[in-house]
């Protein structure tokens, strides 16, 4: 484990959990990567104005937010749902600390913005929240649903802010209808890298894999809020969270020695997120993961690597990790570090033990595949295979601890014998339910101590 830190920037700290042992042939290694920061939200979002460029190698002060309203037609059914969506929303505006750059973007099938409406961002004070919540008072609902034009306002807008967070919010309670995915998959392209994007659907007549979709792509969260008058929470707490962020466009770089092949770098915890496809080279053997923004928090990665063959008594490094963030000249500055070893030796004992955080975290990446393959087996009509998956899944969420998993669970099944993974199909289960255990499938559990 190495930490790296400077007076006034926050702290990252980097632990390497593993077997590093290997049997005499042996090539597959093996890592959960567990990675904290400390001091990151102490300052709330707000622009350290206290702080010189020198307090802060590497990085600008400030943050800048946009919150994007789906005002199509759809959000007037019931009326209840653009009112929730108005208070939300004058929530989440309280909820900016003075100083913060933001913006309001009203979604239909093109998008406008409803606050300050002169095409880029007031600054969070007194005057600006209570102008923002009355210009929220002519939103209404009318239109049609084309997210990708909200988001490439969202990106033109957050570009004017010379800050280092940039991040946006999105709600909406309907399928994207009104552009077609290639035109959504290439607003998502075109904006991952410049902001982080947290992603709310209100009520169940919007798309699971859509917005999952966003948030993936756009390294957020993504949630169900089914009960419309359950936005206000939300929303404040989004916001909070995204005020906590002081350290933005990290990357997990991952060095590998001669021979030796990356087979995949997967986010874990607090959520399971597949980053191997993103991939950017850095360098000879080296590749950079992003991991987005960061606050006061701690993140867990599994890393993957097979290494060359060597003989009983031998060991290698068989993977540096860094944290890195680019400074205003492009040089990389290191934030944190920690390495993974491989040791050939003819104990079997030691070559065959499972490190507990590696199997524990196998196991919390299956259970999300096999909750997505069980629901869609569901949805297809073949039940033996959804009763299959659906159980495996029940019997991996009692054997970890991931008590909010097994709950959810709990209202698409009924459970018979969760430690077998017995259970039986409900013969009807609420839209909510089912949507609420998809989309939250990917949450995790840590380790138990």
């Amino acid at each position: 484990m190495a930490n790296f830190s400077k007076s006034n920037v926050p702290q990252f700290s980097v632990d390497i959990y593993q077997n590093e042992f290997l049997p005499e042939g042996g090539r597959e290694v093996n890592a959960i990567v567990t990675v904290t920061s400390t001091g990151g939200g102490t300052s709330g979002g707000l622009p350290l104005a206290s702080q010189t460029p020198t307090d802060l190698p590497g990085t600008r002060p400030g943050a800048a937010v946009v919150i994007m309203v789906d005002c199509s037609g759809s959000m007037d059914y019931p009326p209840t749902k653009m009112r929730s969506a108005r208070d939300a929303t004058a929530t989440a505006i309280d909820t900016i600390r003075d100083g913060v750059a933001f913006a309001v973007v009203a979604g239909t099938h093109q998008a406008k913005e409803v606050y300050p409406a002169d095409g880029g961002l007031a600054v969070a004070d007194p005057t600006t929240r209570h102008q923002a919540k009355q210009a929220l008072r002519r939103l209404s609902a009318g239109g049609g649903t084309a997210i990708g034009t909200w988001l490439r306002l969202a990106d033109r807008l957050l570009s004017t802010a010379d800050v280092s967070i940039r991040h946006g919010i999105l709600l909406t309670d309907g399928r994207n209808e009104h552009e077609k995915p290639e035109d959504l998959r290439a607003a998502l392209d075109a904006c991952a890298g410049r902001f982080t994007c947290d992603a709310r659907g209100v009520g169940t007549d919007w798309e699971v894999k859509e917005l999952t979709g966003i948030a993936s792509a756009l390294l957020g969260s993504v949630d169900i809020v089914a009960d419309p008058s359950g936005l206000e929470a939300d929303f404040r707490q989004m916001m909070e969270t995204a005020m906590g962020k002081e350290v933005a466009d990290v990357a997990l770089r991952v060095w590998t020695p001669q021979g030796a092949e990356i087979q995949y770098v997967k986010q874990v915890a607090p959520t399971v997120e597949d980053l191997t496809a993103r991939r950017a080279e850095a360098g000879p053997r080296a590749g950079d993961y992003p991991t987005g923004s960061w606050g006061d928090e701690s993140r867990d990665y599994h890393v993957n690597v097979v290494v060359p063959t060597a003989g009983v008594g031998q060991e290698m490094l068989a993977a540096r990790i860094s944290l890195v963030q680019p400074q205003p000249d492009g040089t990389p500055q290191v934030l944190g570090q920690g390495l993974v070893r491989a040791v050939w030796t003819d104990d079997m004992v030691a070559s065959t033990r499972i490190n507990p955080q590696v199997a524990h975290y196998t196991g919390q990446a299956e259970l999300a595949q096999v909750i997505q393959q069980g629901l869609e087996a569901r949805k297809q009509g073949d039940f033996d295979s959804a009763t299959a998956k659906l159980g495996r899944a029940v019997q991996l969420a009692s054997a970890s601890g991931n008590e909010d998993t097994a709950k959810l669970l709990a209202k698409v099944v009924d459970v018979v014998d969760a430690a077998t993974g017995t259970v039986r199909l409900k013969a009807r289960v609420a839209d909510a339910d089912e949507m609420t255990l998809e989309t939250r499938s990917t949450k995790t559990v840590r380790v138990k101590k």
